[in-house]
């Protein structure tokens, strides 16, 4: 696992100095970002089919990826060369899994029909009431939203309960914010 975690902190490294991954803040604290995705893999147990949206230089998705072996990440990501980043990454550190080069709106489209998500990731990525809506079709009953943001609060979605806000180490305002689909059940 340490070595998986060095590959991916060298290699996330060496492409950003071709390409724009990460800003200076993550690069300047990177290991307190890949330590704050594990500490979230432990609080959220990645388990089944796990979506994370807008992955960019995979933070938190690939170290998450890393410690939680036995789930299939499937990562999406629009931007060509971050995705070029990600299907390297996955391949270099033997991941388990899957990444989509486009828009989610499209990338929902391409995902296996029978796939249901038990977890979707997602750090700071617009407002989350515009896009969780949309993967209603592809959740676990009981799957769940975790929101890497600024704040504690989340705004009512339909379809999903507010779940836990749990205070993340880097900072004072960061939270990982949960949000639990639920099924309506007619009588």
């Amino acid at each position: 696992m340490n070595a998986r975690l060095e590959t991916y902190k060298r290699e996330l490294l060496r492409w950003n100095e071709r390409i724009n991954l990460i800003g200076p803040e993550a690069k300047a604290n990177l290991d307190d970002h890949v330590a704050e995705a594990i500490t979230a893999a432990g609080l959220l147990e990645p388990r089944g089919n796990v979506l994370d949206f807008g992955s960019g230089g995979g933070l938190p998705a690939i170290p998450m990826a890393i410690v939680s072996p036995e789930a299939r990440f499937h990562l999406v990501e629009a931007d060509m060369k971050k995705w070029a980043f990600l299907k390297h990454i996955v391949r270099a550190c033997e991941l388990n899994a899957v990444v989509y080069g486009d828009r989610l709106a499209r990338a929902v489209t391409r995902f296996p029909p029978d796939v249901r998500f038990s977890l979707v990731t997602s750090r700071a990525v617009g407002a989350p009431e515009e896009w969780v809506p949309s993967l209603t079709a592809w959740m676990e009953p009981g799957g769940r939203i975790a929101l890497f943001q600024s704040s504690p609060a989340v705004a009512s979605i339909a379809g999903f309960e507010a779940g836990e806000a749990f205070p993340l180490p880097r900072g004072t305002s960061n939270y990982l914010v949960t949000l639990t689909f639920h099924v309506e059940q007619s009588n």
